[in-house]
Parts: C-alpha cells; structure tokens; sequence
C-alpha cells in the first residue's frame, strides 16, 4: 500500500500540473475567441469606415444650403461652392458627391433655392481635383468667375 502511496503522489501533481497547462489557450485561441466575441478585425475597421463615411456625407449636405453655386454634370457629379470674398481669396468647396449623392445635393441645393449650373467637364474636374474644404485652382477662375457674374446677373433681375 505505501508503494502505491509513493507512486501515486508523484502521479497526482503531474496530471494536475497537466491538466492546468490544459486550460491555458495558445495564441492562436486567443485570436479565434476574440473574433468571436469582438468580430473580426477588419470587418471592424470597415464599419467605422462606413460610419465615418456617413458622418462627413451628412456634415456635406448641412452645408450645400448656404452654398452660392452647385455646379453638376446632369447626373453623375455635384460640386457645391461658396465664395466669401471676405473668408478666402477663391470659392471654396463644400460639398461634392458622385452617383446618388450628387442627386442628394442637387435636391437640396433645389429645396434652398441655391443655384444650380450644369457643365459637365467643369464638375467632372473640380470633384476630381478638389477636395472638400479647399479653395479652388487658378485654372478654374476664368470658369467659375464666369458662373458667378452669371447669378450676380439672375440676382440683380429678380429683384
């Protein structure tokens, strides 16, 4: 019976030094249990992508109310401008959009009675070569000069 007793004393701290290393996760657990709980990680990093996306896409549109000019082609591009003379030495951009967001500011632009003019290579090139907060080029002046004596013109006539 001792020697059992002898034997088995040994034998009872090795199973539980054993079963103890058992329980312990490696890494590659660790990273299964915490997309499981958490989700993926870059599933995760394109949500808040998509969430910051929307974010600055309806901080775009609060601003295409007090914009003097949307300058579109028909469907595709819409760029909002607003020129304060005082503020920045050129039109600044405060909207763009493509696609179903361009019609998004388009139809505000027509609820808030902003100006709307459609020139396809002009809109194409400011939402590609602008971005929003920025004032625009040298090489747009002549062009968007032209559109703003143009609502100076509407502005004048209907009052």
């Amino acid at each position: 019976g001792i020697l059992l007793l002898l034997i088995s004393i040994p034998d009872y701290f090795y199973q539980r030094f054993e079963y103890l290393e058992n329980l312990k996760m490696n890494i590659s657990d660790v990273r299964r249990e915490l997309k499981e709980d958490v989700g993926d990680p870059l599933l995760r990093q394109r949500q808040r992508e998509r969430a910051m996306q929307m974010r600055q896409n309806k901080q775009m549109l609060d601003e295409v109310p007090r914009a003097d000019v949307v300058i579109t082609n028909p469907t595709h591009f819409a760029v909002a401008l607003v020129y304060d003379p005082v503020a920045a030495a050129a039109p600044v951009v405060i909207a763009k959009g493509q696609d179903s967001f361009a019609l998004m500011i388009r139809r505000i632009a027509r609820e808030s009675n902003v100006h709307i003019e459609e020139n396809q290579p002009l809109a194409r090139a400011l939402y590609d070569q602008v971005e929003v907060g920025a004032e625009i080029p040298e090489n747009f002046y002549r062009s968007i000069v032209l559109i703003l004596q143009k609502l100076q013109r509407f502005q004048r006539m209907a009052r």
